[in-house]
């Protein structure tokens, strides 16, 4: 945002200020969540639908503009196999 004008403390205070949203999400998502199991696998399909979504279409095309490709790359594989390794070893 300060690359917009906004001065840091009015950057800063905006992100607060979305950020206190979430935990009133969080919470109706939770008791929508607790009322039927069934919803369980559908509330985790969408909130990892959503992150998947922030990552390809916000935080990979940045670092590749940035010229970090091939850390980004690397970052990626990395943690994609160490999240396949746990979800294996840990059941």
């Amino acid at each position: 945002m300060p690359s917009v004008g906004y001065s840091r403390w009015r950057s800063w205070t905006i992100a607060a200020l979305t950020g206190l949203v979430e935990p009133l999400g969080g919470l109706l998502g939770a008791g929508v969540i607790s009322m039927s199991q069934a919803l369980l696998p559908w509330g985790l399909a969408f909130a990892a639908g959503a992150m998947l979504y922030v990552i390809s279409h916000e935080i990979i095309p940045e670092t590749h503009r940035s010229g970090h490709q091939k850390k980004a790359t690397l970052g990626l594989s990395i943690g994609l196999v160490l999240m396949l390794f746990l979800d294996v070893s840990l059941g």
